[in-house]
């Protein structure tokens, strides 16, 4: 179980406090099913009678929830009787399950050809992730422009599907991601710049498959969830200039590292002699009908509904935006426990960053931001708090942990197994320090994607 070595000698109460923490989790994870919500999406976009169903159906499904969203997908169609002619599936090391349970729904929905399984690169694109974008590009070759295509994205699809434009080499573009994710950019920044020179985002997807009828359903995991950011918005029109990328560059101190075919690139689209993204008057998103969008709200009020019905009326819900750096995070809802009323229950949803440092360690945002309460916690000295911050796709960065549960004697525990927990925190090498004592959070991977949550509770 989570935290068992640092709670079997944390007393009854940090106990049982963990053992809510983890319910409440749980809850907010069921609220996220991408099945359900990609299915109920789709009755709504779709009401009876309607003529859409005569047409020929695609799907395309990229994300971590990509292989329950297509189920999802498919049980409308069979429960409509539409044709759907085939399409892709684009996940994180898809797993035979998942495999088994498409397979299943193929069958009902009376599939033309198979949905073709690929496999991403991620949290950073990669040679799988480039074959995956190849492969998208030749199914967007069979759309028709009679036909329909559902565009179901979840979080992560834009390593999944990451692949230069054209004109930018594979080298050139990892380079780029390697250095917006270590400067521990906010993810609206990040996408603003990423998208610019991704084969498939600020709406390329939606000028490829033009002038076919695109219906998207979108499992965001950023902030407002913004259709133009979810996945790099593949079928969405970019707001944003080549003279905003640059100066987003500029003030998060990167304008001058780029990669020089990456500068070169943006200096040419500035100066007119390359073109911008796709204009949002174009004719390509003239049959692009509005996103359906489910995120992090929802799993954050299934959170606050089952909180109360368990924990009484004392229950406090936060539910405003989780950003910035995550240490900081961890400090503040630490501090904020500490001083609350007994019976309180703390929930925020969002996605925090990380700086990095030339030389870390492992561990993503979530232990990262567990580890730095875990020191504030401390200083109460008792068992009647508990932090748990987790992501609700079940990993944290690059980590085989969803995040991380901590109690008032984390932070000692970390030291007496002779880990320097201040080292580990100032190296973001939070994950051997939690791990020696027990306190990550291990889901395995959920098949969802809204953002992350962090529960704080204390008794």
């Amino acid at each position: 179980g989570v935290a068992a070595r640092q709670t079997m000698t944390g007393g009854a109460v940090a106990n049982d406090l963990a053992a809510r923490a983890r319910e409440i989790f749980a809850a907010a994870l069921e609220a996220a099913r991408p099945e359900w919500f990609t299915r109920e999406s789709l009755e709504f976009a779709f009401p009876i009678p309607s003529g859409d169903a005569a047409r020929r159906h695609w799907i395309i499904a990229i994300g971590k929830a990509a292989p329950a969203m297509a189920c999802g997908a498919l049980d409308f169609a069979a429960s409509r009787e539409i044709a759907v002619a085939g399409g892709i599936v684009v996940a994180a090391g898809d797993r035979p399950a998942d495999t088994q349970s498409l397979a299943r729904h193929e069958t009902a929905a009376r599939v033309g050809s198979p949905l073709l399984r690929c496999d991403g690169d991620h949290p950073l694109p990669g040679p799988k992730s480039l074959h995956a974008a190849n492969e998208l590009a030749d199914l967007c070759e069979k759309v028709g422009p009679d036909d329909v295509v559902l565009v179901l994205i979840s979080g992560g699809t834009s390593a999944l599907i990451g692949a230069p434009v054209e004109g930018l080499s594979a080298k050139a573009y990892t380079e780029l991601n390697e250095l917006l994710f270590g400067a521990g950019l906010a993810i609206d920044d990040l996408n603003i710049v990423r998208k610019r020179f991704s084969r498939w985002g600020a709406g390329r997807l939606a000028a490829a498959l033009a002038p076919a009828i695109v219906q998207q359903v979108l499992l965001s995991d950023v902030r407002f969830g913004d259709p133009a950011v979810i996945g790099s918005g593949p079928c969405v029109p970019d707001g944003f200039s080549a003279d905003s990328v640059e100066q987003t560059l500029r003030r998060a101190g990167l304008a001058r590292r780029l990669p020089l075919q990456v500068a070169a690139m943006l200096g040419a689209i500035i100066a007119g002699t390359l073109p911008e993204t796709p204009d949002p008057l174009s004719p390509i998103f003239a049959n692009v009908r509005p996103a359906i969008v489910g995120d992090n709200h929802d799993a954050l009020q299934a959170a606050g509904t089952h909180a109360l019905a368990t924990l009484g009326p004392q229950t406090l819900m936060f539910d405003r935006e989780l950003v910035g750096d995550a240490a900081e995070s961890g400090r503040e809802i630490a501090r904020a426990v500490c001083e609350a009323a007994p019976g309180t229950c703390l929930i925020y949803g969002g996605e925090t960053t990380v700086r990095l440092p030339d030389e870390h360690g492992r561990g993503g945002r979530n232990e990262q931001l567990a580890l730095a309460a875990a020191e504030v916690l401390r200083t109460m000295g008792n068992d009647r708090m508990v932090l748990l911050a987790a992501g609700t796709d079940g990993t944290d960065g690059s980590s085989d942990a969803a995040g991380a549960l901590v109690t008032s004697r984390t932070w000692d525990a970390i030291a007496a197994a002779g880990i320097d927990p201040a080292a580990a925190l100032a190296r973001c090498d939070a994950h051997p320090a939690l791990d020696a004592v027990g306190a990550l959070l291990r889901t395995g991977p959920t098949g969802t994607n809204v953002a992350d949550i962090v529960i704080a509770l204390r008794a």
